[in-house]
C-alpha cells in the first residue's frame, strides 16, 4: 500500500507538459486540452442537434465555436491582467498579448496566465454578438451551451495538473502530491483534480441532466454561474492562493471574492428571467 500511495503522491514528477518542442517553441498538454475541451462540447452539441433537442445546424455551431475559442482566449487574458497582476501588467502592456521574450534574444514564452473568470466573460460577449447576427434567442442558446460547457471545462483542469501549476495547500492526507515546481517541495492537494471532477464532471451531470427541464429561458445559465461559483469557492479553501496576491477581504482568495460574484449574479439571472418569463405568458 505504501508504494501505491508514494507513486500516486510523486505522479506529477513523472508527467511531462511538453507534447513537443522545436527550438524555444513548445507544444504543451495544456494548449491540447483546449482544443479537447472545444470538440467535446461540439460532439455534445452535435449530439443534441441529431435527437432534434437543439433547432440548430452543425455548421451553424461550428462557426460560433471559432468565435468562442477567440472570446475565451481574449477574455481569459485580459482578465488575467485586470484581475490577478493588474499593477504587473499595466507597467507591461504588450506582455499581455506578444507571447516573446525580447530581453534575452528572441524567445517565444506563450502566454503565462488565464482567467476562468475573464473568458467567461468574454465568451458571454462573442455569444451576444452571435446570437444577433444569426438571429439566435440569446438566453435560449446559452442554457444550451452552459449543460454541455462544463464536461469541457473538465479538460482544461487536466491541463492545469498536466502542467504542474495551481497546485493545492500543503495537506497531510495521503492522496496529496509532490509539484515539480513547488519549491517547498511540500505535500499539497490536487486541487487540479478536485476542480476537474467538481467544476466538470459533477456540475455537468447536473446541468446536463436537467437539460430538457428548463423551466424558462436563462434557467440553466443561472444555475451554471451559481453552481461553478459555489463549487469553485469551495475548493478555494483547498487551493494554494497567488503568490503575488495572497489572501484578500481578510481570508478570502482574488477567485473566492470573484465567486461571490458569481453566485449573486447567478441568482439576480434566474429571479430576473423567471419575472421577465412571467410576464411573457
Amino acid at each position: 500500500m505504501e508504494f501505491f500511495i508514494s507513486a500516486w503522491q510523486h505522479l506529477p514528477s513523472h508527467i511531462s507538459p511538453t507534447l513537443f518542442s522545436i527550438g524555444s517553441f513548445q507544444l504543451r498538454y495544456y494548449s491540447l486540452m483546449y482544443l479537447v475541451a472545444f470538440a467535446v462540447v461540439y460532439f455534445l452539441f452535435a449530439y443534441r442537434i441529431k435527437r432534434k433537442e437543439i433547432p440548430l445546424t452543425t455548421e451553424i455551431f461550428q462557426d460560433y465555436l471559432v468565435w468562442a475559442m477567440v472570446g475565451l482566449i481574449i477574455g481569459a487574458r485580459f482578465g488575467y491582467a485586470l484581475f490577478y497582476n493588474f499593477n504587473y501588467y499595466m507597467s507591461h502592456p504588450l506582455e499581455i498579448i506578444i507571447p516573446f521574450d525580447f530581453s534575452n534574444g528572441f524567445r517565444f514564452v506563450g502566454l503565462s496566465g488565464m482567467s476562468y473568470h475573464g473568458g467567461l466573460i468574454g465568451v458571454a460577449l462573442v455569444t451576444l454578438f452571435f446570437c444577433r447576427k444569426h438571429k439566435i434567442r440569446y438566453w435560449q442558446f446559452g442554457d444550451w451551451l452552459c449543460a454541455a460547457a462544463p464536461l469541457g471545462y473538465m479538460f482544461g483542469r487536466f491541463g492545469n495538473f498536466i502542467n504542474g501549476e495551481l497546485w493545492g495547500r500543503v495537506t497531510t492526507v495521503p492522496w496529496g502530491m509532490y509539484f515539480p515546481l513547488d519549491a517547498t517541495q511540500s505535500l499539497r492537494h490536487p486541487s487540479q483534480l478536485y476542480e476537474a471532477l467538481f467544476e466538470g464532471l459533477f456540475l455537468f451531470v447536473i446541468l446536463w441532466l436537467l437539460r430538457k427541464r428548463n423551466p424558462f429561458d436563462g434557467f440553466m445559465i443561472g444555475l451554471y454561474i451559481f453552481g461553478y461559483g459555489l463549487v469553485r469557492f469551495i475548493i478555494e479553501f483547498f487551493r494554494e492562493p497567488d503568490a503575488h496576491l495572497g489572501l484578500v477581504l481578510a481570508f478570502n482568495t482574488m477567485g473566492q471574492v470573484l465567486c461571490i460574484v458569481m453566485m449573486l449574479a447567478g441568482i439576480a439571472i434566474i429571479l430576473w428571467r423567471k419575472q421577465s418569463s412571467s410576464l411573457l405568458k
